[in-house]
């Protein structure tokens, strides 16, 4: 059964979350999204929803989300909230009926995320999307229909690369795999249409003598039930910018993506271009046609992107390279059998 199409005026939005990307998504919603209005702001820190929401005429400013959900107006509901939150704001917005985009993580826990997978079957409707906003990059699209189209013959290998300029003093090990490495697993099984079954992490021997303590870069390989290997340099704290860079070797050739160079100097007997310093700098392109997909696909009764059963795997997934890294073993990957979809 489709979603129910919204009401012919603009589309209601609450957006749960006004931090760094929840208050990048109000910008978006109201400044750049044809058909659609921000109608709520939730979080916890009152000045930052209301310094959020104070020039959107008509948004309610909440520190409640559920009072969010049920601010006047609101015909959708955007989770940019921290992950641990998700669960609750996601099982209350089925309740109502209420379309959802997600940001990832789903859910942190591969189990609380089974939970709202089944949720969503009960209650027969697809209402999530989830903000893996690589499938709507346009160097993924082209490397995905390059893939589908079997130009280049048998995918053998993917190398990945993920590096960012700095991350967080909080930042710990284990968030290397749930809230970067969580991005090339998504991508992976969108590419290349399979399933991991198998994490093993390789990492160097000594922390570095920095703020995090992190051992970094660390190396993740995954294993495809079509046979395919993955690998994915996570390099957290490279001090020079944001690279996401993917390479597909196949049996008739290669392709690379992620090596857009832009503005190109040459001066005083150098040459160089720009690294973009973040992911809203580097993915900006991909958050606006991610965003308008969902928008047009929610007003049409449908969903669009990743779904809810693809945000489980990521965290099934994701738990599996958590404890390789913490072992230093090779982990299987048990996925639970996959509900119908509503």
């Amino acid at each position: 059964m489709p979603v129910s199409p919204s009401p012919s005026g603009p589309l209601g939005v609450a957006v749960l979350g006004a931090g760094k990307m929840g208050a990048d998504h109000v910008r978006r919603v109201d400044r750049l999204i044809g058909g659609a209005r921000v109608a709520a702001v939730a979080d916890p820190h009152p000045e930052r929803v209301a310094s959020v929401a104070e020039e959107i005429e008509g948004c309610a400013a909440v520190t409640d989300p559920l009072a969010a959900l049920d601010a006047e107006g609101v015909d959708a509901v955007l989770i940019a909230s921290p992950g641990p939150a998700h669960e609750e704001a996601l099982l209350a917005a089925l309740d109502r009926g209420l379309p959802i985009f997600c940001e990832k993580p789903l859910v942190p826990e591969p189990e609380a995320a089974l939970r709202v997978v089944e949720a969503e079957a009960k209650g027969g409707r697809p209402l999530i999307s989830v903000g893996f906003m690589r499938r709507f990059d346009a160097e993924h699209q082209r490397l995905k229909a390059l893939l589908d189209a079997d130009e280049l013959g048998v995918p053998r290998l993917l190398h990945c690369r993920h590096r960012n300029l700095a991350v967080h003093p909080y930042f710990t090990e284990a968030m290397l795999i749930t809230d970067s490495v969580a991005h090339e697993i998504d991508s992976a099984r969108w590419l290349l249409g399979q399933e991991i079954t198998a994490v093993q992490v390789h990492r160097p021997t000594a922390a570095l003598p920095d703020h995090t303590g992190l051992h970094d870069p660390q190396l993740v390989v995954f294993e495809t039930d079509g046979g395919v290997v993955v690998d994915v340099e996570i390099l957290a704290n490279g001090g020079f910018g944001y690279q996401v860079q993917t390479e597909a070797v196949c049996a008739r050739g290669t392709a690379r993506i992620g090596e857009d160079h832009g503005l190109m100097t040459n001066t005083a007997g150098r040459w160089g271009g720009e690294i973009a310093q973040d992911y809203l700098t580097r993915f900006a392109d991909a958050y606006d046609r991610e965003l308008r997909a969902w928008v047009d696909a929610v007003r049409h009764g449908t969903t669009v992107g990743a779904t809810s059963w693809d945000g489980y795997a990521v965290a099934a997934v994701s738990a599996a390279g958590v404890e390789a890294q913490r072992t230093g073993r090779r982990v299987p990957v048990a996925l639970a059998p996959r509900p119908a979809r509503p």
